[in-house]
């Protein structure tokens, strides 16, 4: 089968087109023919090299995290899907490879394909979905009547947790260009802050929840909006012992993580807020109540760019620019 090859760790560097054998399936395994595979920033990130301390890939590598398609064939001990049916998935860390024709994908990190999208549309959704859910509802456990302010409205992750908490019932509040404004609106975001022009932090105050994509001079400054006993999820940093935990990170990062988070830590502190930091995992489970609301019509993903497969470099190219709204997803099929 052809896939993407990242060779060495470098930056903007293109991934290597390559014919390479099928995968084989283990326990709990299903083979998927892979349709369309979604785009993420985490895809750069790992291609240059970024999270080598924590995730140490072994090179070659078949980069991509998101994909839909179809069931070919069904491994030892795999009972949830049978042969023919449609999927996506976020698929597991150390398992990665969906910019490919075929993809391993445990059972665990499967769900059956939204019936009302696309495979495109669906190859889209696993990651930026997982992310807004786990940050929104599993962490910072969201309720209706609270208020919510969740930064970037217009990337990905946004696109669908500003859909995700207004069918919660929650107030939105966002950040982005003035172009932008109307259509987020059209998700659900109540109020759009255009960040060329005003400062979210002398407009929001006493937020229940903010999620935080950007960087550490905008934490600080998301910090201050929140009320007391409010809670800010990073999706960006700085990474914290708990998250070494997680993964089981060698002994000499743990230390090195208490000190990269102790300052937000302390500052939190005094605010008398929470912070946590989230690297969102795989979920079978979460991504089909996640389907379950985009057939029942509460959110839709937003799509900014559809790339054939044997321009898999344009659309990494075209994420890393960060001027897409919503996903870029590759057609592989």
């Amino acid at each position: 089968m052809k896939a993407f090859l990242v060779d060495k760790y470098q930056k903007k560097a293109p991934l290597r087109l390559a014919d390479v054998a099928e995968p084989t399936l283990g326990d709990g395994e299903v083979l998927v023919r892979i349709s369309a595979a979604g785009v993420n920033l985490l895809d750069a990130k790992i291609r240059s090299g970024a999270f080598k301390p924590i995730l140490p890939y072994k090179l070659p590598l078949i980069l991509g995290h998101d994909m839909a398609g179809t069931v070919v064939k069904v491994g030892p001990k795999a009972t949830r899907f049978k042969v023919g049916d449609e999927v996506f998935s976020r698929v597991d860390d150390f398992r990665i490879g969906t910019f490919a024709e075929s993809i391993a994908v445990k059972e665990s990190a499967l769900a059956a394909k939204p019936k009302t999208l696309s495979m495109e549309d669906a190859a889209s959704v696993p990651l930026v979905a997982l992310t807004a859910w786990q940050a929104l509802v599993q962490v910072a456990k969201l309720r209706a009547g609270q208020r919510v302010f969740i930064q970037a409205g217009s990337g990905g992750v946004g696109t669908i947790a500003i859909q995700l908490a207004k069918h919660i019932g929650a107030y939105v509040a966002t950040t982005a260009s003035a172009a932008n404004a109307d259509w987020l609106k059209a998700l659900g975001a109540d109020l759009v802050i255009d960040y060329k022009t005003q400062d979210f932090e002398t407009v929001l105050r006493d937020y229940d929840v903010v999620l935080h994509s950007q960087d550490a001079r905008e934490l600080e400054k998301s910090l201050n909006v929140l009320r007391p006993g409010g809670r800010l999820v990073s999706i960006s940093g700085p990474v914290t012992p708990a998250f070494a935990e997680a993964i089981k990170a060698p002994w000499f990062l743990k230390p090195l993580f208490w000190a990269l988070s102790r300052g937000t830590y302390s500052k939190a502190r005094k605010r008398n807020v929470s912070f946590e930091f989230l690297f969102m995992t795989a979920s079978g489970t979460q991504l089909q109540q996640i389907a379950a609301l985009i057939d029942a019509g509460h959110i839709r993903p937003v799509i900014d760019h559809v790339y054939p497969f044997a321009e898999t470099n344009t659309a990494i190219a075209h994420v890393e620019s960060g001027r897409a709204k919503g996903k870029v997803v590759i057609k592989v099929r």
